[in-house]
């Protein structure tokens, strides 16, 4: 049955729909900086991406998978779906300890506040809440963990474009917020080739901050369907070491 389905998904996402109508795929990976772009109404996407995270020479963290699952109701709203399985390992003492499980599930939605318009960016507020319950043991918290951040666009050129996030989370332990940026230059290499650089880092009070590069690429396999490749490093002594990171994102028109 696995097969069937896995058989299912390859022939979807490697099927044109309505390309006369909707542009190409946008995503919000494999970058930091989400996409002030929504899914067409009636349409559902996912995004699915596997990493790996080397905090510090003690501490690493797997993600197999994160999952962004998106279904545009309107030509202004996305309803957002974010899963992720994680493993972390570290050492306590003298001893190597591996936590895996759900990470608390996230339910959101990103609304369109308005096009671009010469200076204007084009602007999008992206905001979840991580629910405390919907988690493995090891990775439930005490309090909601809510998120948000407004995402902007600039295109450039025909070819280059300019993204940037500037939001703020909340771990759903500490009442404390981290403060997000993101800065994401972009260029279309082809009709089938996408590359980006990016600076993004996290700010907050009790912690020092974090400020890391990284860069990566996409590629296209159809207007529907897009691979990706991306990997990064930390510029400060707070961030983590390094990131290495993969995935694919494909959608569907849900009714003709």
């Amino acid at each position: 049955m696995i097969k069937n389905i896995a058989i299912t998904i390859l022939f979807i996402t490697c099927t044109n729909f309505s390309l006369a109508q909707v542009e190409k795929i946008d995503t919000d990976r494999p970058d930091q900086t989400e996409s002030a772009v929504l899914v067409p109404k009636k349409w559902i996407q996912f995004e699915m991406g596997f990493s790996v995270q080397t905090t510090n020479a003690l501490e690493n963290e797997f993600q197999h998978p994160t999952l962004l699952s998106k279904y545009g109701i309107s030509k202004r709203i996305e309803l957002r779906l974010i899963t992720t399985v994680q493993t972390n390992t570290y050492f306590h003492v003298t001893d190597k300890v591996k936590e895996t499980g759900l990470s608390p599930v996230e339910v959101g939605a990103k609304i369109a506040l308005w096009e671009e318009n010469k200076l204007l960016p084009k602007t999008s507020l992206i905001f979840h809440v991580g629910i405390p319950k919907l988690a493995s043991g090891y990775f439930q918290v005490d309090h909601l963990a809510p998120n948000f951040r407004f995402t902007m666009q600039h295109s450039l050129t025909k070819k280059i474009g300019l993204g940037y996030n500037v939001g703020a989370e909340w771990d759903g332990v500490s009442k404390e917020a981290t403060w997000i940026y993101t800065f994401a230059p972009g260029i279309n290499l082809s009709k089938k080739w996408y590359g980006y650089i990016e600076a993004f880092g996290f700010i907050s009070k009790k912690n020092n901050p974090e400020h890391s590069l990284d860069g990566g690429i996409a590629y296209y396999i159809n207007p529907d369907f897009k691979i990706d490749l991306s990997s990064g490093f930390g510029i400060s002594k707070a961030a983590p070491d390094w990131y290495i990171a993969v995935g694919g994102s494909f959608r569907f028109k849900t009714e003709k």
